[in-house]
C-alpha cells in the first residue's frame, strides 16, 4: 500500500511539534511534511533528530500567503492536513489583532481552498475551548453551545471554525474541528502561562499573575491531546466537532502554588499584576463525546505529568536560554538554508 502523506501545518510550535513526533512513533509508513512560517514561537529545535529521517520534510510557509499554500499541497499532494498552525497569545491579540485575522482565518480559508482542490481525504481544524467564552464549572459547554468568543484570538479561532463548518456543509469536505483546553508539556514556548511559571521560579523571578489570579483554566497533558487527535483523524466521521477536556481544573494561583511547591520555592515569588482586558473567568468543556464516540481517555496522570514537566525545564536550561536570547533562530536558518539547497 501506497505510504500516506500528512501535512502538518504549525509543526514548529508546542503541539504541532509534539503531534509530529507522535505520528513518527506511532506511524512508520507516513511521510509527514511540516509547514511552519517560523513566527517568534517557532522552533525547529523542538525536532532535533528528525529533520535527517527520510519520513520527515520541513518546508517554510505561510498559510496566509496562498502561493505558499498552493506549493506545498502541489508539492506534496498530502492524503490528510491537520492545521495547528495559529497565532495564540491573547495578550498579544488584544494589542494588534490584525495578524490573528491574517493567520487564523485566511490561513484557515487557504488551507481549505487547497486541501478541497486537491481531494484531501481528511482536513483537521486544531481549535481552542476559548471559542465558547467564560462559564461556569458546572454548566460545560457540549460541542452544540453557542460560540461566544471574548477575546480577538477566540473570534478569530471562531470564525475559523465557522469556515471549516462551512467546508463541510456546502462543499462536502470531509473536516473535523478539535476543541482542546490548555495543554502544558514540554518544548512550550515560554509566553505560556506554565512554562513562565516554571522559568521564574527557576530564576528566583517574580511571577505576575492577573488579577486575583482565581480564573479556573482546564488542564490535559499535551501527549494525551495527540492521542485524541490521532482518533480524530483516523477513525471520526465527517463533519463531527469534539471537544478535549480533563477533570483536572485549577485556579491560575493555585496551579503557581503547586508548580513552587514541586521547585520547593517560596511563594513570596508571587506578583499580583492588573488584570487582563476581558478576561475570562473560567473555560469548561464537557468532553463526553469523545469518550463515547472514539472511546478516547485520558492516560495521564496530572502531577506525575506536571513533575515530568517541570523537570524536564530544569533539565533544558539552554533551550530556555537560546528561546529567551533569539538564538534558536540559527538553527531554524540553517535548516531553512538545507532545504533550499536540496529542493
Amino acid at each position: 500500500m501506497e505510504n500516506k502523506i500528512i501535512l502538518i501545518t504549525g509543526g514548529a510550535g508546542f503541539i504541532g511539534s509534539n503531534f509530529i513526533k507522535y505520528i513518527n512513533r506511532h506511524y512508520a509508513d507516513y511521510k509527514i511534511i511540516n509547514f511552519d512560517k517560523l513566527t517568534y514561537a517557532g522552533n525547529l529545535n523542538n525536532l532535533v533528530g528528525l529533520e535527517d529521517t527520510p519520513n520527515y520534510t520541513f518546508m517554510k510557509g505561510d498559510v496566509a500567503v496562498a502561493k505558499d499554500v498552493k506549493n506545498v499541497f502541489e508539492q506534496y499532494l498530502p492524503n490528510f492536513v491537520v492545521n495547528f498552525a495559529a497565532e495564540s497569545h491573547v495578550d498579544k491579540s488584544i494589542l494588534d489583532p490584525t495578524i490573528f485575522l491574517e493567520t487564523n482565518i485566511i490561513g484557515t480559508q487557504n488551507m481549505l481552498n487547497y486541501a478541497r482542490e486537491h481531494n484531501v481525504e481528511k482536513f483537521i481544524q486544531i481549535s481552542t475551548d476559548e471559542v465558547y467564552g467564560s462559564v461556569k464549572i458546572k454548566n460545560r459547554c457540549s460541542e452544540n453551545s453557542h460560540i461566544m468568543p471574548n477575546n480577538p484570538y477566540a473570534a478569530s479561532k471562531a470564525a475559523a471554525d465557522h469556515l471549516v463548518r462551512v467546508a463541510y456543509r456546502m462543499y462536502n469536505q470531509n473536516v473535523n474541528i478539535i476543541r482542546s483546553c490548555n495543554n502544558f508539556g514540554p518544548f512550550q514556548f515560554p509566553e505560556k502561562f506554565v512554562p513562565i511559571v516554571i522559568n521564574n521560579a527557576i530564576q528566583n523571578k517574580k511571577i505576575p499573575i492577573y488579577g486575583d489570579g482565581l480564573h479556573i483554566r482546564n488542564w490535559i497533558y499535551v501527549e494525551d491531546a495527540c492521542r485524541a487527535i490521532d482518533l480524530v483523524l483516523h477513525e471520526a466521521e465527517a463533519g463531527e466537532i469534539f471537544n478535549i477536556g480533563t477533570e483536572i481544573f485549577h485556579s491560575n494561583l493555585d496551579l503557581v502554588k503547586i508548580i513552587l511547591s514541586e521547585l520547593e520555592k517560596s511563594e513570596n515569588l508571587i506578583e499580583f499584576v492588573e488584570d487582563r482586558k476581558g478576561h475570562d473567568r473560567c473555560y469548561s468543556t464537557n468532553y463526553q463525546k469523545i469518550r463515547n464516540m472514539l472511546n478516547w481517555r485520558v492516560e495521564t496522570n496530572f502531577e506525575i505529568a506536571m513533575k515530568e514537566t517541570i523537570n524536564w525545564y530544569k533539565n533544558h536550561h539552554d533551550w530556555l536560554a537560546e528561546i529567551q536570547s533569539g538564538e534558536y533562530t540559527k538553527y531554524n536558518e540553517q535548516i531553512e538554508k538545507r532545504n533550499l539547497l536540496e529542493t
